[in-house]
């Protein structure tokens, strides 16, 4: 397992996803796996830096974590903000416009479609939302 801690901003989404690139990498994840994994980085990190703290930057931690049964990657994404449930919120109707649809949750959907399993809870005073891809 190894982690890094920094401030939550967006311009650490790409400091979030190279440390994650660099331990992908070291096993030889396929690429196609990194690549959703990348995303959901994005769009994960993306929203603890833009959301999870109202009034300044607070730190965000990003783990990573290879599991053996079944062989995944787990990410943890934790961050003392907000308390947010994002898998609380309904998924988006994909049936209606663009104009139709409510704006939000398309992001978070996108990661619970690519990934093999998300899990979120507060616990500890923090948001600790995690993820998994088999790989």
């Amino acid at each position: 397992m190894k982690e890094l801690t920094m401030d939550a901003t967006v311009e650490n989404i790409a400091r979030a996803t190279a440390f994650v690139d660099e331990q992908l990498e070291a096993i030889g994840c396929p690429m196609k796996a990194q690549i959703q994994i990348d995303i959901a980085i994005d769009e994960l990190f993306g929203n603890i830096a833009h959301y999870a703290y109202r009034f300044g930057v607070g730190p965000a931690t990003v783990r990573v974590e290879f599991l053996k049964e079944p062989c995944a990657v787990e990410l943890t994404f934790m961050d003392s903000g907000i308390p947010y449930n994002p898998l609380a919120k309904e998924d988006p109707d994909l049936d209606l416009s663009i104009e139709e649809r409510k704006i939000g949750g398309l992001g978070i959907y996108m990661v619970k479609k690519s990934m093999d399993a998300v899990f979120y809870e507060y616990k500890n005073g923090q948001n600790i939302l995690r993820i998994q891809k088999k790989i």
